[in-house]
């Protein structure tokens, strides 16, 4: 996944309970949270994405997001990424894709290494890497707090003026948790190691606004998670 490559995914790839209350399989196997949050996120999606969309997604996993979308939204252009050491696993996974089964206009593209902690693997606007959307799933609470600055500086520089920025997952508001259940899994988290945690969504826009990201919205999702969207600002 675009994370750094020492820090496991809890949704594909760790051996401890994620958000959604289950234990998932180990490395880039099926997960059962992807399953089950999978529809509430399309709709998010489908309200927010433009048509067509060029969609950056950190920390793809196992691939089932991008596989899933990219079958049921027409005029995508998703671009999934892992580290160096799981791309080969994503990449296997997704060749069982049919081309056939995908939207009208949608293309599920190859992908690419990406750890948000290296600049240098960021796809560069010259190049064509800017996106009119970024997103990622249960990744916030496993990266190091120290890692988010550089998720949300990367996206502030990938996005196009008016490109939005989704972060699904749990969250708590200055400390304040919105389910007995969240609490429990940041401590457990945080008995992990103490450098993941659920993440506090006022600081997290905080950050963002000083890197040149507007909080638009907080979509309450199922299972006590949230998905928070931010916008990277048009130009004036």
């Amino acid at each position: 996944m675009s994370l750094p490559a020492h820090v496991p995914d809890v949704a594909p790839m760790m051996t401890t309970l994620n958000s959604d209350g289950q234990q998932p399989s180990p490395a880039v196997q099926p997960a059962p949270a992807c399953d089950r949050n999978r529809e509430p996120i399309l709709a998010v999606l489908q309200d927010w994405l433009p048509a067509p969309a060029r969609v950056l997604e950190i920390g793809s996993g196992g691939g089932q997001h991008a596989a899933f979308f990219c079958q049921r939204i027409a005029g995508l252009s998703w671009q999934p990424s892992e580290p160096p050491a799981a791309l080969a696993q994503l990449q296997a996974q997704l060749q069982s894709v049919p081309a056939g089964s995908l939207a009208p206009g949608t293309r599920l593209l190859e992908p690419i290494a990406l750890d948000v902690t290296r600049r240098e693997q960021w796809p560069q606007p010259a190049e064509g890497g800017q996106f009119d959307a970024l997103f990622s799933a249960n990744t916030c609470h496993i990266m190091p707090a120290a890692a988010l600055p550089q998720l949300l500086t990367g996206a502030a520089q990938v996005l196009r003026p008016g490109g939005l920025l989704l972060l699904y997952g749990p969250f708590h508001d200055g400390g304040v948790h919105t389910a007995a259940s969240n609490a429990a899994f940041d401590a457990h988290l945080r008995s992990i190691d103490p450098a993941m945690g659920v993440r506090d969504a006022r600081e997290l826009q905080d950050q963002a606004r000083g890197l040149g990201l507007e909080p638009l919205a907080d979509v309450a999702m199922p299972a006590n998670n949230r998905t928070l969207v931010l916008k990277r600002p048009s130009r004036g």
